[in-house]
């Protein structure tokens, strides 16, 4: 389906690009000289279209909900960093050359200044300058940033709502076990988890480990759906959040593991003895490997759709031509209903191998006991 999709994509990128490339043509058979403004409106454009979709994957220190006239609208967030002691200012606050900090301008707080470059900060001086070395990274002191960043904003917010929405449900449930409210919706899902998940995976172990299982599932589960709404934040792109939420589950595996599941790590049974040597690093580097896989396939999958989506709107602007104002929007509608699987397929599958992982971890081995 993806591959045919791919194709599909690939085969009306290349009309368009043809047929864009036609018109060009013909107006320069009319007027040669018109060609070299329209190519280089069409890389302005494609240039754009880039900053705006990198804008989109990453984190930064404001929420923008749209640009108009040039200017984003949206409102700050507290910057919050440490350098020699702790600095708290607002990231619209005006610096030293009329501008906000947002936008580059370098901040004075307690006799330090600080500038935003590409959403990192920097200590810098009173003008802002910053030296870049051959690889154009910036040579100026990186500070510690604590801020409430749009991604933090959103992980917070998820979090309320989840503490709400779950705190109702255990309520009604109190006064009758007839779902009522949102559980009608949720309880089908809580079973799924229970039923298709944790007991498959980790067998009569499941109890303990119910409440990470639900709570990572919705968690995942929410943030992916938020990050396909309109002025949505695509916080489960962001490598740091998946990173924290798999060591979450790394931490778990290693402090559940049972006797069994160290032995097979560190004295192979079964084996010669050459052999445990050999296996002993192979089995210490599987433990290591296992959060990292759950890491990168979240990080992955969802900056890809996100990048596939923003560049089929994008190349509406760049193409500007009839075909491009057909083809791209059914397509963007395609790969969109697609991400909303993705959405709750890689939640399911974090969930499924989190499982995976903690019943490799606790399971008994009955056929060595006997021996």
């Amino acid at each position: 389906m993806l591959k045919k999709t791919a194709i599909l994509f690939y085969s009306l990128l290349m009309f368009a690009t043809a047929f864009a490339q036609h018109e060009n043509v013909e107006n320069q058979h009319g007027k040669p000289v018109t060609e070299t403004p329209e190519l280089s409106g069409k890389e302005e454009r494609r240039k754009e279209v880039k900053e705006f979709v990198d804008h989109h994957i990453l984190d930064a220190h404001d929420v923008a909900l749209m640009v108009k006239g040039g200017h984003h609208i949206g409102f700050p967030l507290p910057v919050i960093i440490y350098d020699e002691g702790f600095h708290f200012f607002m990231s619209n606050t005006e610096g030293v050359d009329g501008h906000e900090f947002i936008h580059g301008s370098p901040v004075e707080s307690n006799g330090k200044f600080y500038t935003l470059n590409h959403e990192k900060i920097y200590r810098t001086d009173s003008k802002g300058t910053l030296t870049l070395d051959k690889d154009h990274h910036p040579t100026e002191k990186r500070v510690l940033d604590l801020s409430i960043t749009k991604s933090v904003l959103v992980i917070f917010l998820v979090a309320i709502f989840m503490i709400v929405l779950f705190g109702g449900m255990a309520r009604s449930y109190k006064k009758s076990l007839v779902p009522s409210g949102a559980a009608k919706f949720l309880e089908p899902l809580v079973i799924f988890v229970r039923d298709d998940i944790a007991i498959p995976n980790i067998g009569h172990k499941y109890k303990r480990f119910m409440g990470y299982l639900l709570t990572v599932f919705f968690f995942i589960l929410f943030l992916n759906v938020l990050g396909l709404m309109p002025f949505g934040i695509n916080v489960t792109g962001n490598i740091a959040i998946t990173f924290c939420l798999a060591i979450v589950t790394y931490l778990i595996t290693t402090f559940s593991g049972s006797k069994d599941y160290w032995k097979h790590i560190f004295w192979m049974p079964g084996v010669p003895v050459p052999m445990k040597f050999i296996m002993m690093p192979i089995e210490i580097l599987g433990t290591l490997t296992k959060p990292f896989a759950l890491m990168i396939r979240l990080f992955a999958n969802m900056t890809a759709g996100h990048i596939v989506v923003m560049t089929l709107i994008g190349s509406i602007y760049i193409f500007e031509n009839w075909i491009a104002g057909v083809a791209f929007p059914f397509l963007t509608f395609v790969i969109y209903l697609l991400e909303v699987l993705v959405a709750f397929l890689q939640a399911y599958v974090f969930t499924m191998l989190s499982a995976l992982f903690i019943g490799m971890a606790v399971e008994e081995h009955e056929h060595e006991h006997a021996h």
